[in-house]
């Protein structure tokens, strides 16, 4: 306190001329209208200014926070995309596919055998053969699983094999990747009587107790026959940017114990 008195004391004049000078600026705006509103004007500039800058720091730390909530939102919509009814079909199983939202911790996909780090495990009910997919379309298979984290086999991996099928004409065959461009799969086991041309969408299957049917894969980009001149090998441009992944869903066929019990039952 008493260091206080004395710097008080001690700059005094300074004082005194900063608290005069205070006083005349204020009594000058608050006497003419000009000056009034030219420091309104520029108080509300600053004042702007200091809660933009507010508002978006914390609109940064609320990022995680709405990302969460999209990523929730994606997947309930996802969900009920998944379950809808087929046409054609009078009996429904409704619920049939269950989806988990995750992040990629790590993916490659300059390898010749691409896999997928994700951030759910075994602690959030994520298990072996589930199915990875995005809004856009196929990511890949989870094929190892430990308490906190799953690894997927991306389709970008000369091990992957999945069922897909042309979509205009329902035809059907394995996609593979040949190891060259993280853009393009190849649809193979086409026969050569199909009738299909260049931009003709490819979408999985069905057929198989991982993935559901119609989930978008890509489009013909090119083709050319095998080397027995009998079967399509179609190069397929993927809707999915397979370099930059971040946000996906897990699939979880709710019937696949039932279906696996089925198979394995010998008459």
């Amino acid at each position: 306190m008493q260091q206080l008195v004395n710097f008080i004391i001690k700059n005094k004049t300074s004082i005194l001329f900063l608290m005069l000078f205070c006083l005349s600026i204020a009594l000058t705006i608050q006497s003419h209208s000009f000056h009034k509103s030219k420091f309104t004007s520029s108080s509300n500039i600053v004042l702007g200014s200091f809660y933009e800058s507010v508002s978006s720091i914390k609109q940064y730390f609320d990022l995680k926070l709405q990302n969460e909530m999209l990523s929730k939102e994606n997947n309930r919509l996802k969900a009920l995309e998944l379950n809808q009814p087929i046409e054609g079909r009078e009996i429904i199983s409704n619920d049939k596919y269950e989806l988990i939202p995750a992040q990629v911790n790590k993916n490659s996909y300059a390898l010749s055998y691409n896999y997928i780090t994700l951030n759910k495990g075994l602690k959030d009910d994520i298990n072996e053969d589930y199915a990875v997919v995005t809004s856009n379309g196929i990511v890949g298979v989870v094929d190892r699983v430990s308490k906190n984290y799953s690894r997927v086999i991306s389709i970008l991996n000369k091990k992957s094999r999945i069922n897909a099928k042309l979509k205009k004409t329902n035809h059907f065959g394995t996609l593979s990747w040949d190891g060259v461009s993280s853009q393009t799969v190849q649809l193979n086991d086409i026969q050569d009587l199909v009738k299909f041309s260049v931009g003709d969408t490819v979408i999985t299957s069905g057929f198989s107790d991982i993935f559901p049917p119609n989930i978008p894969v890509g489009t013909v980009f090119s083709f050319e026959l095998n080397d027995t001149q009998d079967l399509y090998i179609i190069n397929v441009r993927l809707f999915n940017d397979m370099t930059n992944l971040q946000h996906v869903h897990l699939i979880k066929n709710q019937h696949i114990e039932e279906l696996e019990l089925l198979m394995n039952t010998n008459e």
